[in-house]
């Protein structure tokens, strides 16, 4: 891991990070767009990421949001941690909603799927996605009765 990376991992599990955070992902959505994928926040910290377009349930328009994943196989795991918040994040309820969606990751875009994980399931990918950001731990102790989302986005 590189000193940036370590970090992020460190001051992951702060409150003050996580305001900071949900402050910089319309920036960094606006980055991403505008460089195509080619560069995000969560990247410049050394965290993989990238960039979710949903369907807006109820407006029908695209709605982007940047989010860190692990690669799975051939599928990539993202939560709708929320930063730990009460609530859970739009995109995921979009993603419920029309699982189609489209990522942007490293300037390719690719159409996928995503999966709603319950059960055993999201035990074994939830153990996967918090050795890249053990602060999904601390998220969902904020999160209090919301069990965070976690999906499986598959390549269409």
């Amino acid at each position: 891991m590189n000193l940036v990376r370590n970090l992020a991992v460190k001051f992951g599990r702060q409150e003050w990070f996580a305001k900071l955070g949900r402050k910089l992902v319309p920036l960094d959505v606006k980055i991403q767009q505008r460089t195509k994928g080619k560069i995000s926040v969560s990247e410049l910290l050394g965290l993989p990421a990238l960039l979710l377009t949903t369907t807006g349930r109820k407006s029908g328009q695209p709605r982007s949001v940047p989010l860190l994943f692990v690669p799975y196989g051939e599928q990539f795991i993202v939560t709708g941690s929320n930063w730990g918040q009460q609530h859970h994040p739009a995109w995921s309820v979009n993603l419920l909603a029309t699982p189609n969606a489209q990522i942007t990751l490293r300037a390719k875009h690719f159409p996928v799927t995503g999966r709603l994980v319950t059960g055993e399931e999201r035990a074994k990918v939830w153990s996967e996605i918090v050795k890249v950001w053990p602060a999904y731990n601390t998220y969902a102790e904020r999160a209090g009765t919301r069990e965070i989302r976690v999906f499986l986005l598959t390549k269409n």
